[in-house]
């Protein structure tokens, strides 16, 4: 499934009037949602006939396409199967409760089929349901004549911070061909370097919101001294909200090229299993992780493998950084020692260095396995051949 993206550009009545589909689609969602908890047993088909009560019970609600409403229960429904199976793999702690969605500034509303009409050159979208939002001219760089209009199974309407956006999901598989190199790699992902490989290479932290929190805090201090309900408040929310969609930007254009070199450079990438959600609970390091965007990296990585035929391994990260890397013998150490030296071998390396190794290896045994992590065709990527042994990258001569 492709997903391009394009900016709307229209009057700001129409603005207005998507603004109003938006709010009715959470309307619908919420509904959906509230039905479920009053009616103990319901299921996805029972919320997606919910829908057909809601727009006969509400005139407004019956403005927006009958698809769209479908695909509000849809989203209602998304969150309680996701509920139900943390529930089923005893997750501890929280569940993940299904919550009512409320005002924010990005929200969007999702077409199927219909509801909606593209201009014969591709650049402008009609949207015809009950709010008639009329006529957009759409700004972006993808070539929609490519493909088939039975290809495009939803359009979704996104409103942020700068504007308005349409999203085109498309059926179609993403490709990529590429000639292999022979290379193989283990990452080690940290906070002093976004990443640490087995070959000793780092990519320095970017700390994109690091570096804008002195124009986020005198943005938040001007929005918190305006009126409630006054145009000043919107405007500085505005200001506000674009600066944030900026730093979220930035690290998610970083983490897709970083993540996409990778992938292209080698045949087989190794990295970390990491809980990023349980990670987050340290109050010391949660914004510092959280800036760093582990868990965007290792998705466009896991893409990107997919695409170009690469294989990704997650490997379990016990002990990763503990174990020495020619010997392998444990060598413990604190967080704050970053340096490895190994009393039984003598090797003295980085301790993220020491790290990525440990990961290469665990991937090189890991990968043709059942019940590995692994995406992407390994016999593709590897020549129809299984990894046997270590690699040559594998052994580092102790530094006297």
């Amino acid at each position: 499934m492709l997903v391009f993206e394009a900016k709307l550009e229209g009057a700001k009545e129409q603005y207005e009037r998507l603004d109003e589909a938006i709010r009715t689609a959470r309307f619908v969602r919420n509904s959906c949602l509230r039905y479920w908890m009053d009616n103990k047993g319901v299921g996805r088909y029972e919320l997606s006939a919910y829908c057909a009560v809601l727009a006969q019970e509400f005139p407004w609600a019956k403005k927006l396409n009958s698809m769209a409403r479908q695909a509000s229960a849809e989203r209602a429904w998304a969150a309680i199967a996701r509920f139900y199976n943390n529930c089923k793999k005893t997750i501890p702690g929280k569940k993940g409760f299904p919550k009512f969605k409320k005002h924010k500034t990005r929200d969007s509303v999702e077409y199927k089929t219909s509801g909606w009409t593209l201009s014969e050159d591709r650049r402008t979208i009609n949207f015809t349901d009950g709010f008639q939002a009329g006529r957009f001219k759409m700004w972006g760089t993808r070539d929609l004549h490519f493909y088939q209009l039975k290809q495009i199974k939803r359009v979704r309407v996104v409103r942020r911070a700068d504007g308005y956006y349409v999203q085109f999901c498309i059926d179609q598989e993403r490709r990529e061909e590429r000639e292999l190199t022979g290379k193989t790699i283990g990452l080690d992902v940290g906070l002093n370097h976004f990443y640490t490989d087995s070959d000793g290479q780092t990519v320095e932290n970017p700390r994109y919101l690091r570096k804008s929190e002195r124009a986020l805090k005198r943005l938040q201090r001007r929005f918190a001294k305006t009126q409630k309900g006054s145009k000043n408040r919107e405007k500085a929310r505005t200001r506000l909200g674009r600066k944030h969609l900026k730093v979220s930007r930035q690290r998610k254009d970083f983490a897709v090229k970083t993540a996409l070199c990778v992938v292209r450079s080698n045949d087989l990438v190794a990295y970390e299993d990491l809980k990023v959600r349980n990670l987050v609970k340290n109050h010391n390091l949660a914004k510092s992780l959280s800036d760093a965007a582990w868990s965007t990296f290792r998705q466009w990585l896991e893409y990107f493998g997919k695409v170009f035929g690469v294989a990704t391994v997650a490997v379990p990260p016990q002990y990763t950084s503990q174990n020495c890397s020619n010997c392998g013998e444990n060598v413990p150490k604190s967080l704050s020692m970053r340096t490895h030296r190994c009393p039984h071998c003598g090797l003295v390396i980085d301790r993220d260095w020491n790290a990525a190794i440990n990961i290469l290896e665990l991937g090189l045994r890991t990968v043709g396995h059942t019940g590995t992590h692994a995406s992407g065709d390994i016999d593709l990527c590897l020549g129809g051949e299984t990894p046997q042994g270590k690699s040559s990258r594998g052994k580092r001569k102790p530094h006297q």
